[in-house]
């Protein structure tokens, strides 16, 4: 994966939490993702499609998804909860778009999220995709970013004989 495609998705992220959250980020280091368990207790996850394919994994601690909720429901959960579920979904969400947003060239398309919770729970990208991984650190804890994104071979057109 390019590192280009990233950008939009590290911007969609800061962006979220400066604006919606009310929570400055700390960006660390680009890494290539590790394959297999997250790092994190609660991923939310989006699939991109068009003319790129990939995965977008959006990776909160505890506390982060617990404050994440609260800012976005105006209310303090106390424990990890289907609201808290739906909050972080639609954080990802949020971030997938905007980013779509700034990838016009790839006619993106996105799934709805999806939320997997659970301590060394796994992820996997497509076969054919290295994802790239930021690590994020905010007042409340830590957060990742996984973004997998690879353009599609084109179409090679059949011969007419």
């Amino acid at each position: 994966m390019k590192a280009e495609y990233i950008n939009p998705f590290v911007r969609s992220v800061v962006n979220a939490f400066s604006t919606m959250i009310g929570c400055e980020v700390k960006r660390g280091q680009l890494s290539l993702g590790r394959p297999g368990n997250r790092l994190h207790e609660v991923s939310g996850v989006i699939g991109l499609s068009g003319t790129a394919a990939g995965t977008v994994v959006l990776s909160l601690s505890r506390e982060v998804a617990l404050k994440v909720a609260a800012a976005l429901l105006l209310v303090e959960p106390e424990e990890m909860n289907s609201e808290v579920i739906d909050a972080v979904g639609e954080l990802t969400n949020i971030v997938a778009g905007a980013a779509k947003g700034e990838l016009d060239q790839f006619q993106l398309s996105i799934s709805l999220p999806t939320v997997v919770m659970g301590r060394d729970h796994q992820m996997r990208f497509p076969s054919n995709v290295t994802p790239i991984c930021v690590p994020f650190e905010t007042p409340w804890g830590p957060l990742s970013l996984e973004v997998g994104l690879a353009p599609r071979p084109a179409a090679v057109p059949a011969e007419v004989g």
